[in-house]
C-alpha cells in the first residue's frame, strides 16, 4: 500500500468513533482558527499601545474590518464552497472530481484576488468614509488598507485554500498552514510597528508578509506528495457547471462574510452619529473579542462539515446523524459558559486592546448589552454547518440574509432612535438577532434534514 492509498485509509471518515473523528479535526481546525484570528487581533493589541494616538489608530484599524471582511468572504466563497463538494465526491470514490474541485476554486480565487486588490485601492476613500471615517480617524484607516489591498491575494490562498487541506483529514497541518503566519506576525508586528516606527502600516505589512508565507506553505503542500488530492494545472481549467456549484455551495459563507462586512459599516456609521469616534473605538473592540470566543466554536462547527459530508456521500445516515447531535451539544454549552464568562469579566477583555479610561468605561455596558444570550449565537453556527455540510445551498444562503440583513441592519438603524437608546440600540441588535436568527435557522434544520435522513436510512435498509 503506497503513501497516498494509505492516508485514504486513514482519513475514511465512515470509519470509527465519529466523536472521535470529529475531535481529531477538531482541536488543530480550533487552534488553527484561533492562531488565524491572531492576524488581526495581534495588530489591534499592539496597535492600541502606540505612545501617541493609541486610539485614534485602533478606531482607524476597526474601519477597515468591513474591507477585511469583503476579502474573507471571496476566500469562504471558493473555500467553504469547494470543500464540501470535494469532501462528498471524496466520499463517493470519485477523487478525480475532487481535484477540479479544488483546481477551479484556487482559479477563482486568484482571479477575484487580484480583482479585489485594484477595485479597493481605487474605491478606498468614499468607502472608508461610508464606513464611519472621520476627518481624523480617516488617514490611520487609510494607511493600513493600502498595504492590506496589496496582499489580499495572499489572503484568499491562505483561508480559502485551507479548507482543501481540513476537508481530507490533514487538520494538523492545516493548524501547521495558520500556526506559520500567525508567528511570523507575532514577531513582525512590533518590528515594523515600534523599532521601525511605522504604526499601523507597520501592522499591515507584518499581516500580508505572514499571509504570503501561509499561502506558500499551502501550495507546496496540496501539489507535493502527501496531500491525497493535489493541485494540478490541468484541473485548473475553469467549466461553468463546476464553478457554479462551487459557487452556490459557498454563496452561504460568502454571504455570512459579505453580511458581516454590512453589519459593521452600518454599526460604525450608526456609532459615528450617536457617539463618535470613541464608540467606533469601543465596536473595534468588542468585534475583537467576539472573534476571540466564537474561535472554538466556529472550530467545532467547521471540522464537522468534512465528516458530516463523506458519510452524507457514503449514505452513513446515521452517523450523520450522531455528528449533528454532538456539534449542536457541544457549541451551545461552549457558548453559555462563554457568555458568563464575558459577562462577568468585561473589563479583563477590553485592556486587552486598549488601556484609555474613557474607552472602557464606555465599553463595559456596551459589552454586557451585545454578548447578552451569546449562547443562542450557537444555533446559528450549527444549523448553518450542517446546511453547509450536506450540499443545502438555498437553506445556508438564506439563514446568512435572515439573521444579518433582515434583523440586525434595520434594528441597528431603529433601535437608537427609538425611546432615546443612541448607542445602546446599536449593541442591543446583536442579541435579539442571535435569538430570532438562531431559534429559526437551527429549528428548520431539525424539522427539514432529520426526516430526510431517517427516510433515507429506511429506503438504504428496504432496498438491502
Amino acid at each position: 500500500m503506497n503513501n497516498t492509498e494509505s492516508q485514504k485509509t486513514k482519513n475514511d471518515f465512515s470509519k470509527g468513533s465519529i466523536v472521535g473523528n470529529i475531535l481529531s479535526l477538531a482541536v488543530p481546525m480550533t487552534l488553527a482558527q484561533l492562531i488565524n484570528v491572531l492576524y488581526n487581533i495581534v495588530d489591534r493589541i499592539y496597535i492600541g499601545r502606540i505612545p501617541e494616538h493609541a486610539t485614534l489608530s485602533l478606531t482607524g484599524l476597526g474601519l477597515c474590518l468591513p474591507i477585511i471582511s469583503m476579502v474573507i468572504a471571496f476566500a469562504n466563497l471558493f473555500g467553504m464552497g469547494g470543500s464540501p463538494l470535494c469532501s462528498i465526491e471524496r466520499g463517493r470514490g470519485n477523487s478525480d472530481e475532487a481535484e477540479r474541485i479544488m483546481g477551479n476554486s484556487f482559479c477563482m480565487m486568484l482571479i477575484f484576488g487580484v480583482c479585489l486588490t485594484v477595485l479597493g485601492l481605487a474605491l478606498k476613500r468614499p468607502m472608508l468614509y461610508l464606513f464611519g471615517a472621520s476627518d481624523q480617524t480617516f488617514p490611520y484607516a487609510d494607511s493600513y488598507v493600502s498595504i492590506y489591498l496589496l496582499g489580499s491575494i495572499f489572503v484568499m490562498i491562505g483561508l480559502g485554500m485551507n479548507s482543501f487541506i481540513n476537508a481530507q483529514g490533514f487538520g494538523r497541518i492545516g493548524m501547521m498552514t495558520v500556526l506559520l503566519g500567525a508567528v511570523a506576525n507575532i514577531l513582525l508586528d512590533p518590528l515594523f510597528i515600534f523599532v521601525l516606527n511605522m504604526g499601523v502600516q507597520g501592522a499591515a505589512l507584518a499581516t500580508i508578509i505572514s499571509q504570503g508565507l501561509s499561502a506558500l506553505w499551502i501550495f507546496r503542500f496540496l501539489t507535493g506528495p502527501k496531500t491525497i488530492l493535489k493541485l494540478r494545472l490541468s484541473c485548473m481549467k475553469l467549466e461553468k457547471n463546476r464553478v457554479k456549484s462551487i459557487i452556490a455551495l459557498g454563496f452561504s459563507g460568502f454571504t455570512m462574510g459579505i453580511t458581516n462586512s454590512l453589519v459593521q459599516i452600518v454599526c460604525n456609521a450608526s456609532l459615528q452619529a450617536f457617539g463618535g469616534d470613541l464608540y467606533v473605538g469601543v465596536m473595534t473592540v468588542i468585534n475583537s473579542v467576539r472573534e476571540v470566543v466564537s474561535m472554538p466554536v466556529q472550530g467545532v462547527t467547521h471540522s464537522a462539515q468534512p465528516i458530516m459530508g463523506f458519510n452524507y456521500g457514503s449514505g452513513e445516515y446515521r452517523r450523520v446523524k450522531q455528528a449533528i447531535a454532538f456539534t449542536s451539544i457541544s457549541a451551545i454549552a461552549y457558548t453559555s459558559f462563554l457568555w458568563m464568562f464575558v459577562h462577568g469579566f468585561p473589563e479583563f477583555f477590553i485592556r486587552i486592546f486598549n488601556q484609555d479610561p474613557e474607552l472602557v468605561a464606555a465599553g463595559v455596558p456596551a459589552m454586557k448589552i451585545y454578548f447578552f444570550g451569546f449562547f443562542l449565537m450557537s444555533l446559528q453556527f450549527s444549523g448553518q454547518a450542517v446546511f453547509v455540510a450536506l450540499g443545502k445551498a438555498k437553506h445556508a444562503i438564506f439563514f446568512s440574509i435572515f439573521r444579518k440583513v433582515i434583523i440586525v441592519i434595520p434594528l441597528t438603524f431603529l433601535l437608537p432612535r427609538i425611546a432615546g437608546l443612541g448607542t445602546n440600540g446599536v449593541f442591543a441588535a446583536e442579541p435579539i438577532s442571535n435569538l430570532i436568527g438562531g431559534v429559526a435557522c437551527f429549528g428548520t434544520m431539525l424539522i427539514t434534514l432529520l426526516p430526510e435522513l431517517s427516510e433515507s436510512k429506511k429506503q438504504s435498509i428496504d432496498k438491502s
